[in-house]
């Protein structure tokens, strides 16, 4: 688990960095580039799309590890529109909770 809770750390760090500059230089409007890169239907919308059903993904398998409490759906939300800079750290905090108990952590303690 210490391989993986460094390396969710490195993402993390990496991620905030490169968000901060990347804000900085073109402005804090997301929505309107990754939805206005969709519309256009090239590869961009096409990546942006494929990212969305991935943090859909994320957010369904957060809330069913929480077994869709509201604790868990709210978590979901957070996993949804926080990305992977929300799930290296919520995943940085679970694997330090489990003990390296890799069934804990994929299926929550009341399935493990």
């Amino acid at each position: 688990m210490t391989a993986l809770r460094n390396f969710l750390a490195f993402i993390f760090i990496v991620l905030a960095g490169y968000t901060v500059i990347v804000g900085a230089n073109h402005g804090w409007d997301l929505f309107a580039v990754f939805f206005g890169d969709m519309a256009l239907m090239g590869w961009a919308g096409q990546f942006n799309l494929d990212f969305m059903f991935m943090l859909a993904l994320s957010a369904l398998w957060v809330s069913w590890r929480h077994e869709f409490s509201g604790a868990g759906m709210l978590l979901g939300v957070l996993a949804f529109f926080g990305g992977a800079s929300f799930l290296s750290v919520y995943l940085f905090i679970v694997a330090g909770q489990v003990n390296g108990n890799a069934k804990e952590l994929l299926l929550g303690k009341a399935r493990a």
